[in-house]
């Protein structure tokens, strides 16, 4: 990071989306980060792209490159999010077998090994120092709207931050104020993380740009992730901080701009970034920005030309490896007929033809039924099949706030009212033809369920079955948790990721979490 490569105007922004190098392109000047920037100010564009891409993307070389030292193909920012939050959760289960995605998928025996843990922990510790570095050099130069962009950076260095609080519960806190360090940092607990966390979102809430470009952060994009944060304080800290989550949702919501999209379908679909209601994507392209490691992860692995039509999902390649189990699909119906006659839309983006309501077997790809949520055609035109999905993840959208807005509600924060979180809930289930709900109806075993109807597959379902306190122990079994066909309690432990050996051995000041 102490070089930039600059290569022949081949830095894209959002509005078409994220860098990306040709492979044949020499480079035609090298220069220092602080060199580059002095030179031309508007070159922060191109570097920021770069910074958001590293959720996203593997390398800027493209699909087959990686920033690190991991498989360009499997260790990506979002596919370690679906990875960690999905498979290991109740709804979503992988047939492969590679080596560690087993135990991923079974919640079982897991060890500093799994080279699925390394991958995430990684990531953040690629991108975090990224941000440090800007970060120092931002200090001493001058770029367009300057202060927004460094509030944009600090956010960048939140998410990864997250990431990390909310999978491994401790870390090293990297900060432009120790770059450049010759001795292992301390580890920082994640009492210390989230409260780095929590005053870089507070610092930045009135700095971020109240509108951005489509892909970039805003005010209502810092204010979900404090949400986030606030929400599953009482996880993270011990201390329940429902009303602060109340707060800052309740901005997002009525200050942000966004309004739930009418065509639930379309959110998840090729032209999704026209969608009203996503908050803030991950940004995936065919042609720019291929990764096996965006949504075309989600896409292909949810798609087999055996027993489905891949040009109707905008595919040319299936990978017959992800498929939903009843404890996604059977909170529409109990049954596959009771499924098919359910009146939500969503209890139909799931392929049943050829396929088994029970999965008696993971490793089979005709057990369970394979997700068609997202897809890479297009909702409102035509598009050609291809090989890397267009795609785009939306890692936050409105439909998300409501619900949280309703589950601070149910559980008690100030400045609420049942009444409006009835209202959300409603406007919700009314997009996607359900049934309306009542006051009495909403408990959080519903507004968990609910959550799952919504946004499963969305890299959130983990950490809610953690924060509902169902994930661990034997109070709600799942197919194949612990291993067991039926479910089977799992212990505590399995609150958090061991943290990667590799990490361990790099930094002695490390410590394992308990019970790995």
């Amino acid at each position: 990071m102490k070089k930039l490569k600059l290569f022949s105007i081949c830095i894209l922004f959002f509005g078409t989306l994220s860098c990306t190098e040709d492979l044949n392109t020499e480079p035609l000047v090298e220069l220092s980060l602080q060199q580059l920037l002095q030179e031309d100010p508007n070159a922060i564009t191109g570097i920021m792209s770069k910074l958001y891409g590293s959720f996203a993307l593997s390398g800027a070389n493209g699909p087959g490159s990686s920033d690190i030292s991991d498989d360009a193909g499997e260790s990506p920012f979002l596919r370690g999010i679906i990875n960690l939050q999905e498979f290991t959760a109740d709804g979503m289960k992988n047939r492969w077998g590679d080596d560690g995605l087993d135990q991923l998928t079974t919640t079982s025996n897991w060890d500093a090994n799994n080279k699925f843990f390394r991958y995430l922990y990684n990531r953040a510790f690629y991108t975090i120092p990224q941000c440090n570095n800007l970060l120092a050099v931002l200090s001493s130069v001058d770029v367009p709207n300057k202060e927004a962009v460094v509030s944009e950076v600090r956010f960048l260095r939140s998410l990864a931050y997250f990431y990390l609080i909310d999978c491994f519960g401790k870390g090293v806190l990297l900060t432009e104020d120790n770059l450049g360090s010759g001795t292992p940092l301390p580890q920082s607990s994640r009492q210390e993380l989230f409260n780095f966390v929590e005053s870089e979102l507070l610092a930045i809430e009135n700095t971020l740009p109240t509108t951005n470009e489509y892909g970039r952060a805003n005010k209502a994009v810092g204010r979900m992730l404090l949400s986030k944060l606030y929400i599953n304080a009482e996880v993270y800290t011990g201390t329940p901080k429902y009303t602060e989550a109340l707060t800052f949702i309740s901005k997002v919501i009525n200050e942000g701009g966004y309004t739930l999209d009418p065509n639930f379908q379309h959110i998840f679909s090729g032209d999704n970034n026209t969608s009203p209601e996503i908050i803030y994507p991950l940004i995936a392209d065919a042609l720019v920005s291929q990764s096996y490691g965006n949504t075309t992860y989600l896409v292909n692995g949810s798609l087999n030309s055996a027993t489905m039509t891949l040009s109707d999902y905008g595919a040319t390649d299936g990978w017959g490896g992800h498929r939903a189990t009843k404890a996604w699909y059977g909170l529409f119906g109990a049954s596959a007929g009771e499924l098919a006659s359910s009146p939500d839309q969503r209890a139909h983006l799931f392929w049943t033809s050829g396929h088994t309501y029970e999965m008696t077997d993971y490793r089979e790809w005709e057990n369970g039924y394979p997700s068609t949520k997202f897809r890479n055609s297009n909702f409102f035109s035509s598009s050609s099949p291809t090989s890397f999905s267009s795609t785009d993840f939306p890692l936050y959208r409105l439909a998300d706030a409501y619900l949280m807005y309703a589950e601070c509600v149910v559980r008690g924060a100030g400045g609420g009212s049942i009444s409006q979180a009835v209202d959300y809930v409603n406007q919700v289930r009314t997009r996607a033809g359900a049934n309306t709900i009542s006051a009495g109806d909403l408990t959080l075993d519903f507004i968990l369920d609910e959550r799952g109807r919504e946004l499963m597959f969305e890299g959130h379902r983990r950490t809610d079955l953690i924060r509902f306190d169902k994930f661990t122990g034997g109070s709600y079994l799942w197919p194949w948790k612990g291993n067991t066909l039926n479910g089977a309690s799992i212990s505590t432990t399995y609150k958090l990721f061991p943290i990667p050996q590799q990490a361990l051995e790099a930094n002695p000041n490390l410590t394992q979490n308990p019970g790995y």
